[in-house]
């Protein structure tokens, strides 16, 4: 049965508290996914909906980005990607009622749980200046508005084109070319705010800035390392490959300030035996302190370097540049400074030294806890120097896995969506279409609330995402985006985003990836990405939430159409009507996808991208190898009385997503506001366990930024490291705190003190 949505904001004012657990998924998370999906969709629908999640003939799950293997399971899904299709797939419906019943001034009260669990956008919206609510809008009049806007500008520039994950292949080549077309490279994207870092240094490294292993080689590894991840909670359908690949031989380090269950153990839920015992995955677990990474690889590869027989010096000969600067500035490594900024002991260091040199071939997986510090893209860096000393790049079973967290955040990059994009894009683009693209580089994500906040920049678009809930310094950012014009969001459900608007705000509801897409040359289908570079097709089967929703496509080419008018001759029409057109065009701008409609027609399973370093052991780079590199070792340091705090996610939640007040592996229910300490630090600073504090950020612009009334858990993390949930902490990451290089915010890694409050 179908349940309506909560009438009001639960009270979250005294979360219970219980031991976390060992062990991901089994009979609860099987348990779980039922619950929720019956709820938001009730029993047949769910069963309709989540047999086709990840098939062949189905939909790509909306969630994460892990790939499938060629032969599916009949349920090829996690309890979090169940979770994702549910809260899309629902029954409940945002009707202009609904807003009628709600002004934007109660919208921004509201916790962005609330506002999720409302359900499906239904009609276009309008908030017109002054106004205190969203208004019905016709699609003609929306197109209208943004085409008023945009053509006022006294600058392309003062525009900003923001894509998420989500997006499909297809809308975000759209969406590029028409903000170039327009004039911009603003395209600020969800990647600036995490594997950016990771695009940094691969690029630079091995000239790809992409993993450059497969599922076949994690089952093949002799070694993985899960740096700064917890897929357990991010991307649960990892845990099938690990599980594989250990029982295949292989051993599993796992590096992170905090226990994790997922890491643990596995149970299954694929197999009766799996769901009871389940699988010990984590070999070795490395509890490391925050921040501290750089330093461990770097350590590991002065030990590598002095151990005989242990580099692969024809690989390093033949195939790297950099070796001798990289081998000299290794060896300053020393053990005092590396078990200070690390927190681990040397017997610890020691015993992975001995598994990573027992390795033929090693795969370093990693996520935000690489990604999100200042000095996030050299500790990327020295990962790959790791790698390369032992000719792990372009070897199978070895290599790297940046593991994305959105369904097509890679794709859209893919596609062009990137604010700093190679000259040979742009130069393929333009002779396709007869344009002329700007070659000044955009704004990223940081820099464009920057330009909001200055005045730079007066029109948002974004394309999916809850903007407002996913990026740094919550106040400075609302401010900034009260200061637009207009503020657009193509959007199928509520959230923050809506309630922070310029002087107008437009919502445009659009399809999601379960619902079926018709136009007018038939039924349609987009492709994504996945984290691995495998392409394929996702295809809807649901009956749209509303006969007013308009696809992510169709709304792209109508917004250019009514923008650049007779001045284009981009056949923005025809690429509505006919996805398959898009794609033609793809096919001859960006490498890889030459042939595009046709390998699709020909493998429902999609093809994989080219990768030079994997396939050929080619390394696209400015010296033509890859490149070893020679960053000095940076790792956060502490005043006394402080702790350095990473923002993480529950399991109850999808990015800025919140399924539910639940953390069920760390033992957290009924509540978010929780910040997990070690005992013996909350006994340093008078915290008992149950004890309500206020979290109030340092950074050297002496701003103070407080998130207040946080219960108090005692955690096994890392000594002198505190944990809690975004986006509830955002308000504490400064803006100007950023990676070097990618300019990604530093949100693992804020400097906080607690100051005890009284329950609230």
């Amino acid at each position: 049965m179908v349940s309506k949505p909560p009438a009001g904001d639960p009270v979250q004012d005294a979360p219970q508290v219980t031991p976390p657990q060992h062990a991901a998924a089994g009979l609860p998370a099987v348990g779980h996914t039922l619950r929720i999906a019956r709820e938001q969709m009730g029993s047949l629908r769910t069963a309709r909906t989540l047999l086709k999640v990840n098939q062949k003939d189905g939909f790509d799950c909306p969630g994460c980005a892990w790939p499938e293997e060629d032969k599916r399971h009949v349920a090829e899904f996690c309890e979090n990607g169940a979770k994702a299709v549910a809260e899309e797939a629902t029954l409940r419906r945002v009707t202009p009622e609904f807003f009628a019943a709600h002004p934007v001034a109660d919208l921004a009260e509201r916790s962005g749980y609330w506002l999720g669990q409302q359900g499906r956008i239904t009609q276009p919206m309008l908030l017109p200046e002054g106004g205190e609510r969203y208004e019905p809008v016709t699609w003609e009049r929306a197109f209208e508005i943004l085409a008023e806007e945009l053509r006022a500008l006294d600058s392309p520039d003062e525009a900003l084109f923001y894509t998420s994950g989500r997006t499909s292949n297809e809308a975000a080549f759209l969406l590029q070319l028409f903000a170039r077309e327009f004039g911009t490279n603003n395209l600020p994207d969800c990647s600036n705010m995490c594997h950016e870092s990771s695009g940094s240094a691969l690029t630079e490294t091995i000239g790809v800035g992409k993993g450059s292993v497969s599922l076949e080689d994690l089952h093949r590894a002799d070694l993985i390392v899960v740096a700064g991840q917890n897929p357990g909670t991010n991307h649960p359908r990892m845990l099938s490959a690990l599980e594989k690949a250990k029982a295949a031989g292989a051993r599993i380090i796992s590096v992170n300030p905090l226990p994790e269950a997922g890491l643990e153990r596995f149970k299954n839920p694929q197999t009766p035996l799996g769901m009871v015992r389940g699988a010990a995955l984590t070999d070795f677990f490395l509890q490391i302190r925050i921040g501290g990474d750089q330093a461990l690889f770097r350590l590991l590869n002065k030990l590598v370097l002095e151990t005989p027989g242990a580099v692969d010096e024809e690989f390093v000969r033949e195939h790297t540049h950099g070796y001798e600067e990289f081998a000299a500035a290794a060896k300053e490594a020393d053990w005092d400074g590396t078990l200070a900024a690390t927190g681990l002991e040397r017997a610890e260091i020691e015993r992975a030294l001995e598994m990573v040199l027992a390795s033929e071939r090693t795969i370093v997986c990693w996520a935000m806890g690489l990604t999100q510090h200042k000095h996030s893209v050299p500790t990327i860096r020295e990962v790959v120097n790791l790698l390369l000393l032992r000719g792990n790049i372009g070897r199978p079973g070895a290599g790297v896995c940046p593991v994305r967290g959105h369904s097509n955040v890679q794709g859209d990059r893919t596609m062009g969506i990137f604010e700093r994009p190679a000259p040979a894009f742009l130069d393929a683009l333009d002779k396709e279409f007869g344009i002329v693209s700007p070659r000044h580089h955009g704004f990223d994500v940081v820099r464009s609330i920057q330009a909001l906040r200055d005045g730079e920049a007066k029109v948002f678009f974004a394309m999916g995402g809850n903007f407002v809930g996913a990026t740094p310094d919550t106040e400075v950012t609302e401010a900034a985006m009260r200061r637009a014009r207009l503020t657009v969001h193509v959007s199928t459900k509520l959230n923050r985003s809506h309630a922070v608007t310029g002087t107008r705000a437009l919502i445009l509801p659009t399809l999601g990836r379960t619902d079926k897409d018709v136009q007018k040359a038939g039924r349609q289908f987009v492709t994504v990405e996945d984290s691995m570079g495998l392409v394929h097709a996702s295809r809807g089967n649901l009956p749209p939430a509303s006969p007013h929703l308009l696809s992510e496509p169709a709304i792209v080419a109508r917004m250019a159409r009514a923008v650049l008018g007779d001045a284009s001759t981009t056949p923005w029409e025809e690429f509505e009507a006919d996805y398959a057109r898009i794609r033609d065009r793809i096919a001859r701008v960006v490498p890889g996808f030459e042939d595009f409609n046709a390998r699709l027609a020909a493998d429902p399973g999609g093809f994989a991208l080219p990768h030079a370093p994997r396939d050929e052991r080619r390394f696209p780079t400015k010296t033509g190898k890859a490149n070893f590199t020679a960053a000095p070792v940076e790792y956060p340091r502490v005043p006394e009385g402080r702790l350095l705090l990473q923002t993480l996610r529950s399991h109850d939640q999808y990015n800025t997503t919140i399924y539910g007040l639940d953390d069920r592996y760390r033992g957290i229910k009924g509540g978010r506001r929780v910040v997990l300490v070690h005992p013996e630090d909350a006994a340093a600073l008078g915290l008992a366990d149950g004890a309500y504090a206020d979290l109030v950020s340092e950074w050297t612009d002496g701003v103070e930024r407080r998130a207040p009334g946080f219960r108090v858990v005692h955690y096994p993390t890392a000594r002198g490291c505190a944990a809690a949930y975004y986006p509830e902490t955002n308000v504490l990451v400064p803006l100007e705190s950023t990676a070097d290089v990618s300019n990604t915010p530093a949100s693992k890694s804020v400097i906080v003190r607690l100051e005890q409050s009284p329950s609230t």
